[in-house]
């Protein structure tokens, strides 16, 4: 029921629902010494720059990464005339498996690029009186620490506003450091790297190295010590070619500035830069240990993703410290690990974060269309699946890398962009010339089939059946399948709004000749292809794509739509989780959420944080602690499960696909109170609730768009008092119309 309104004063208990700092700092990191291993270190970053803090007992160590150290030299074959998709369709036709492989995957294991590179380390022997006692991350300042026996803690941050880290050491003792080059880049055929040193007056120090890598690719590694009040203070930066044709000069300079201004002159922006960061959203969970994954994985997002740098690859600027080359590559994976990394920057509002992607991708658009030229034949873009970081193709498995539509995929990044900030210049300008210019590589390559539906040459799902034949599935598949209809059927809703309503009833057309999802029966789960169900346990929920994350799918359909959903979760559940992986829990989370099944949605998310996650908060993809989740028992780090755990959280409390917002939607009522403040919604809104007792006590809601406003009940019909008098109940939800700047906002 709707009552009247008056004007709702801001309550003292309102200001302060989230006393930031306070709330941030009890998900700090706190660590026992000693940390023996880079993937249970303390993360550090700027975006472009990374460190890993970790040692035991004197030694203290500093992984360094740079997030554009890559070796992007391809193998000859990429040359061969022949090496093209047209050759690709016939070797698999021929069934010419051998061939097959020779041509399009990589030869050795020893052909080791395209890769990312590690940058080194930096290691330091304390004084003899210092000891390591513990690690520790203070999220509200992004500072490391490392706590010592008799003396002040080490204290490391990597500057958000400047290309430098700065480390202070306490004590008047003598500091040892060197600057360790990564020796498994000789691998790759480079020459050592060149050391140097120089001593200068007023007890400063200055080493480096000099490393020489493929394609005149040159970096610097370098570190700057002084004895300032007490403490050794410490300055280290990496340098390339890319920021000045003489790089050494320019680590040195850069070293002398931040010696020169010291660590409180350095910090002063450094915490400005967080303190935003910070203040855009916040959620209050009553699970320990999940609030602590989505505090330490925005922390991740805002230390390893910042407009002007690289986006996040595999394992963003940690770069495995082990003695070898990364896992994978350190690889942009883009069948799930890079759209899974930029879900979750969406609700929580940090657009300019996120737009590292889509920058990205756009700065790439011409050399994809080059390879959609050249690899396929046909106008628009393809984007590689598995990639480098200038675009290029990483060789894996042929049915990964060339599952041409998954690629695709990333066109979803620009179309939600879109959708969260309602920027129409966006839409204009990159968001819809993107997805058209996808939309053009796929009509290349689509055939009708004897009933006029549109078909793939090649079709998958990714990862099913790993290499073999049997892995190009009867096209079209279900993952391709809800790929193409959401975008073409983005194009249709994007059409007018971008100033192309005219070219709306092409994509109408497109849409309306390929097939629906393959079921089985009638309402039964949805199959893997049309001839094809999923009969084992798989990591990759890909054949359910269309629930989550396009939402074409959904529980407000039909009910065989609902049906569908039904059955499809059931049978994940059925299969179990053996041949899981990190990633493969949260997006099971993701999924149930938006079937509305918060208690299983919040079981899968309780299994990833306590079986799948190191203790310093990485995704370490297998069931390392053995705990009997998943038959996969390794640790290779990777960033994106770690956001999709973010996401799920995000689904959970708040979804706004289909041009309404729920707020709760998904909520177990294990978690009984819960909050958040400042969530995104689609539309352009931002988005606060408290849910007390299991039930919503308050929603606000404030336009930065503007627009019509469709709020599902989140009070169960209760009586409301509204801020508005402009508020109608319209079905399942309370309607009214907001101009930019102006709020809604509701209570029991």
């Amino acid at each position: 029921m709707i009552l009247p309104c008056f004007q709702l004063a801001s309550s003292a208990d309102d200001a302060s629902a989230v006393d930031s700092e306070a709330a941030l700092a009890k998900s700090n990191l706190a660590l026992a010494a000693p940390i023996q291993r880079w993937d249970e270190a303390v993360p550090l970053g700027n975006g472009l720059l990374g460190g890993l803090l970790w040692g035991e007992g004197r030694n203290v160590k500093l992984s360094l990464d740079r997030g554009d150290i890559w070796d992007c030299r391809v193998p000859e074959k990429i040359g061969n005339p022949d090496w093209n998709y047209a050759t690709l369709c016939r070797l698999v036709a021929e069934k010419k498996y051998e061939e097959m492989l020779e041509m399009f995957e990589f030869d050795t294991p020893e052909l080791a690029y395209p890769t990312k590179l590690p940058a080194g380390r930096i290691e330091l022997n304390l004084d003899e009186s210092q000891s390591l006692e513990s690690f520790g991350l203070d999220l509200p300042t992004a500072t490391g620490r490392a706590h010592l026996a008799g003396s002040a803690p080490l204290e490391v941050f990597f500057s958000a506003v400047e290309l430098v880290a700065l480390m202070r050491v306490p004590g008047d003792g003598t500091v040892d450091f060197k600057i360790i080059a990564p020796g498994i880049v000789e691998k790759l055929g480079y020459e050592p790297a060149a050391e140097g040193r120089e001593d200068r007056a007023g007890d400063t120090v200055i080493k480096w190295f000099v490393q020489d890598a493929a394609n005149e690719v040159q970096y610097v590694v370098a570190a700057g010590a002084r004895k300032i009040d007490g403490a050794t203070l410490i300055a280290v930066c990496i340098t390339t070619r890319s920021d000045d044709p003489q790089p050494l000069a320019l680590a040195r300079e850069r070293i002398t500035v931040a010696l020169d201004a010291g660590w409180e002159a350095a910090r002063r922006g450094h915490l400005a830069w967080w303190k935003a960061f910070w203040s855009t959203s916040s959620v209050t969970l009553p699970d320990a240990a999940i609030q602590q994954q989505y505090d330490l994985t925005n922390y991740f997002l805002g230390s390893a993703s910042r407009r002007g740098a690289p986006p996040i690859p595999l394992q963003g600027v940690w770069t495995a410290d082990d003695g070898e080359l990364p896992p994978w590559r350190g690889e942009y994976a883009n069948n799930i690990n890079t759209q899974m990394t930029y879900w979750a920057y969406l609700g929580a509002g940090h657009f300019d974060e996120g737009a590292a992607l889509t920058d990205y991708l756009w700065d790439l658009a011409p050399r994809h269309r080059a390879y959609a030229e050249q690899f396929c034949g046909t106008p628009g873009i393809f984007v590689p699946v598995t990639m480098a970081l200038d675009g290029s193709v990483i060789l894996t498995w042929a049915q990964v890398t060339f599952a041409l539509p998954q690629g695709s995929w990333l066109a979803h990044s620009f179309y939600l962009h879109w959708r969260y900030t309602m920027d129409e210049q966006f839409l204009r300008t990159r968001a819809y010339p993107y997805c058209v210019a996808t939309a053009e590589g796929l009509l290349g390559i689509l055939q009708p089939d004897a009933n006029g539906k549109l078909k793939l040459p090649l079709s998958t799902s990714p990862e099913i059946w790993e290499n073999r034949l049997r892995a190009w599935l009867t096209p079209n598949s279900n993952s391709d399948l809800s790929i193409m209809r959401w975008l073409f059927a983005a194009l249709v809703e994007m059409s007018e709004p971008a100033g192309q309503a005219g070219q709306a009833g092409r994509w109408k057309d497109v849409l309306d000749t390929l097939d629906d999802l393959a079921v089985e029966g009638q309402d039964g789960p949805l199959k893997l292809a049309p001839d094809e169900s999923l009969t084992y346990t798989h990591r990759h929920h890909s054949h359910l794509m269309a629930i989550h994350p396009f939402g074409t799918l959904h529980v407000e359909g039909s009910d065989r739509d609902r049906r569908i959903i039904e059955t499809s979760i059931d049978r994940l559940d059925a299969l179990g989780t053996e041949q899981w992986v990190g990633f493969s829990f949260p997006w099971y989370s993701c999924i149930a959420a938006r079937a509305g099944y918060a208690d299983r949605a919040l079981d899968k998310l309780e299994i990833f944080v306590k079986a799948f996650v190191s203790r310093n908060g990485f995704n370490l993809n297998g069931d390392y602690k053995d705990l009997g989740y998943s038959a996969f028992k390794y640790r290779p780090f990777t960033l994106e499960a770690n956001f999709g755990a973010v996401q799920a959280v995000h689904e959970m409390l708040l979804q706004s696909w289909g041009s309404a917002i729920r707020v709760f939607p998904a909520v177990s009522d294990r978690w009984a109170d819960v909050s958040f403040e400042n969530l995104h919604a689609e539309g352009g809104f931002r988005v606060s609730a408290k849910r007390r007792d299991g039930r919503t006590h308050s929603v606000r809601i404030q336009a930065d768009a503007g627009g019509l406003l469709r709020l599902r009940d989140p009070f169960d019909g209760a009586d409301v008092t509204w801020n508005r008098d402009d508020v109608k109940r319209v079905g399942q939800d309370c309607e009214c119309r907001l101009a930019p700047g102006e709020m809604l906002e509701g209570r029991l």
